[in-house]
């Protein structure tokens, strides 16, 4: 296939542009990014050197393409002028994510300039929307904090485990690269380094994702943590009473026994006995784990990712797979890294 990426130059374009080179399918690659044209991508990306001679290309330039991923920032709405690009578009941003216009406007403060778009691209995590993403024209990506708040919730959620009439609390700790490739005062090294810092208290746009996807009331806050890659969602969730260990367990391997990038980390003893974000870097993998408050009317649900991957690009490449009928693995094995 031929696949293009517009926006190759960010952090998101750059995984993209190293999962891609890995690939089976994928034959031919075209990195769009409009102040890098002519350049190699190299300058951008120093961990492809030796893996590619690409060099950036204008936007005009990224044409003919099997599959065009829009690697761009939120707001840029630009899916309407780029559609033709490729058969498939994969757009990363937030932009096609919320179906309803008006929960769109609530959530970023502004009318959606294509409304009528919202409700033919396809929310893309496979776990959740396999059956139609196979075959979509138009696939989103997710949030990175939705992703993993949703995939610790999902379980419960799907085996009618969860008491709607008390709130889900969600805590995810976040790691800089969250913020994009764009500095600002808040990632300057002496500002960020060291910091535990709670940026979205409340009022984060991905909390409309995760009640949108999972048809729950939940109330998200988003705390910067010292880790450049890695997302922990920590989610409190009201339960029926009586829920015990095991029907927690048979919800979880209901939900995940047959999906590839979710494993279930939930062990008696050790150091990673529960998800941890540092195991996943630069890996798809989601690792789920939950544990059972003694007073019986709590779970606390977890999910560990790597934010530019599962989070973004490599949950984008998955949904490419399953779109176009490949293995749903390809060019995603690696499967991180310890220490």
């Amino acid at each position: 296939m031929k696949v293009g990426v517009i926006g190759a130059g960010g952090y998101a374009g750059g995984e993209l542009l190293r999962i891609l080179l890995g690939h089976p399918e994928v034959g031919e690659i075209v990195a769009g990014s409009e102040s890098l044209a002519g350049k190699p991508v190299t300058v951008a990306h120093p961990n492809l050197r030796k893996r590619t001679q690409l060099e950036f290309v204008r936007y005009d330039d990224v044409a003919g393409c099997d599959v065009v991923f829009l690697a761009l920032p939120n707001g840029a709405h630009r899916l309407t002028e780029l559609r033709g690009r490729g058969k498939m578009i994969i757009d990363l941003s937030s932009d096609q994510r919320l179906r309803d216009p008006a929960v769109y406007r609530e959530w970023y403060e502004a009318e959606h300039p294509h409304p009528e778009l919202l409700a033919s691209a396809v929310y893309g995590i496979p776990e959740l929307h396999r059956a139609e993403i196979a075959g979509a024209a138009v696939i989103t990506g997710a949030g990175c904090n939705a992703t993993a708040s949703i995939l610790a919730l999902l379980p419960l959620a799907r085996a009618g485990l969860i008491d709607a009439s008390r709130p889900i609390v969600i805590e995810c700790k976040v790691g800089s690269t969250e913020g994009g490739r764009e500095p600002g005062e808040d990632s300057h090294h002496p500002e960020r380094v060291g910091v535990v810092r709670s940026f979205k208290p409340v009022g984060h746009r991905h909390t409309a994702e995760i009640e949108q996807e999972l048809g729950v009331r939940v109330q998200l806050s988003v705390t910067a943590v010292e880790l450049v890659r890695g997302v922990l969602a920590t989610a409190h969730v009201p339960v029926k009473a009586g829920l015990d260990d095991k029907a927690c367990w048979r919800a979880y391997r209901e939900a995940y026994a047959a999906e590839p990038f979710v494993r279930i980390v939930k062990e008696r003893g050790g150091i990673f006995r529960y998800p941890e974000p540092k195991l996943l870097a630069g890996s798809n993998f989601a690792d789920v784990g939950f544990a059972i408050d003694p007073r019986g009317d709590r779970v606390v649900a977890l999910c560990a990712i790597d934010n530019l991957v599962k989070g973004a690009s490599g949950n984008g490449v998955q949904a490419m797979n399953v779109a176009c009928g490949f293995a749903e693995t390809a060019g995603l094995e690696f499967p991180g890294l310890h220490p």
